[in-house]
């Protein structure tokens, strides 16, 4: 990976577009519920007024489908970005334009510009050269801090480096990337993924590329019962991705199976909405009229011994329905095994919004060596594939040393 990191770029007395990933979920009362990615982007934005840049702050919100939804605007946006700066953020309704420009131009040394979401013009998602020039027309150079974004090829990701060559990645991004790259180019073994949610279908190519790199991969959650049929086990009213069952069995009988860990316990219900606490037994004798909710006691146990041992640990996807708390335990358990793996002096990585929440609820971020939060992009990125968001900024690598 090439890419130009934040620090050599000349940012006083500078307009600066600085592409942040804001999609923050927000209350019905419009107000912002969780403001993780704002506080993710904080270093980048700080460093750079500190530096005297000029800020223009740009991200989408949720998908309007190019049109102006009132509930998706980032006005609540400003107004939490404001207090966690602790500085006043103008806020441009226009995204690009006369009106826009003019906001920009009129900025100060350390002043910061937060446009309105730019999922409103529907420009942005098809990479329209004109937007995209007329996104250029706000700065004199580029910043993308939007990992969670970098898999999508937008004017404000892609297209706008076409017309500014003095682009770099902030200092998210570049965590980001080295973070997750470490998985794949030089993890210290031996090496544990963890892989859950709901569905295999998601996570497959994810699965067929570290499968060659790592020691152990540890599979839970509803995917699971995938792999179960797979087996030829009865799985019950378990979730079960029929079109999938081949691909899972392709995959047990591939030469590196025996990395494979599977749940040998679930807990099974009645009702996966939790009014029925359930029971936990083996994944080979699930009854016919329940469902599998979560892993159960041993397959925890199985599971923590792994990561125990580990010296690199990844995890994506919950254990099992993690947001009914009568089926937590197993994944709330991993999250537990995670941090004390970092205590133990291992490199961890946890990514996914429901993995992440876990360690939230847990209070655990801070204990763990790195939470990504790409979603998306992180899992496109560890199956290998090219992000076109940070490819775009690799022709401006060497642009200055």
């Amino acid at each position: 990976m090439a890419f130009r990191t934040l620090r050599s770029l000349e940012a006083a007395g500078r307009r600066i577009f600085v592409r942040v990933d804001f999609n923050v979920p927000l209350t019905p009362e419009g107000t912002v519920a969780d403001d993780t990615r704002i506080v993710a982007s904080l270093p980048t934005l700080r460093y750079l007024i500190e530096k005297g840049g000029r800020l223009v702050v740009a991200s989408h919100l949720g998908r309007p489908k190019g049109k102006r939804d009132p509930e998706q605007s980032l006005a609540p946006v400003r107004d939490r970005l404001e207090r966690c700066l602790r500085k006043p953020v103008a806020f441009a309704p226009s995204i690009v334009g006369p009106e826009a420009e003019r906001m920009a131009e009129s900025l100060k040394d350390g002043d910061v510009l937060l446009l309105e979401n730019l999922r409103y013009d529907p420009r942005e998602e098809a990479n329209d050269p004109e937007f995209s020039r007329a996104l250029a027309a706000l700065a004199a150079c580029y910043v993308n801090d939007a990992f969670g974004t970098a898999h999508r090829a937008h004017a404000s990701t892609v297209g706008i480096t076409a017309y500014l060559s003095d682009c770099a990645a902030g200092f998210l991004m570049e965590r980001e990337l080295q973070s997750l790259g470490k998985l794949l180019t030089e993890p210290e073994l031996p090496f544990v993924a963890i892989l859950g949610g709901a569905k295999v279908s998601g996570k497959i190519d994810v699965l067929r590329n570290l499968l060659p790199r790592v020691d152990r991969l540890v599979i839970g959650g509803g995917m699971m019962f995938t792999f179960l049929r797979a087996q030829g086990l009865a799985t019950g009213r378990s979730l079960v991705e029929e079109d999938r069952v081949a691909m899972a069995r392709e995959i047990l009988g591939h030469s590196d199976a025996a990395k494979l860990l599977l749940p040998w316990d679930c807990r099974v219900a009645a009702d996966a909405r939790g009014g029925d606490p359930g029971r936990i037994v083996p994944t080979n004798a699930i009854p016919d009229d329940l469902a599998g909710v979560d892993i159960g006691a041993e397959s925890i146990a199985a599971a923590a011994e792994e990561i125990a041992a580990a010296r690199t640990v990844f995890w994506n996807g919950p254990m099992g329905v993690f947001e009914v708390p009568a089926y937590a335990e197993g994944t709330l358990a991993v999250a537990r095994e995670v941090v004390w793996g970092m205590a133990r002096g291992a490199f961890t990585v946890v990514g996914g919004g429901d993995s992440l929440a876990a360690v939230h609820q847990a209070g655990l971020e801070d204990r763990i060596s790195h939470c990504s939060t790409g979603g998306g992009a992180s899992l496109e990125f560890l199956e290998g594939r090219e992000l076109p968001g940070v490819a775009a900024l690799e022709p401006t690598a060497n642009a200055r040393p």
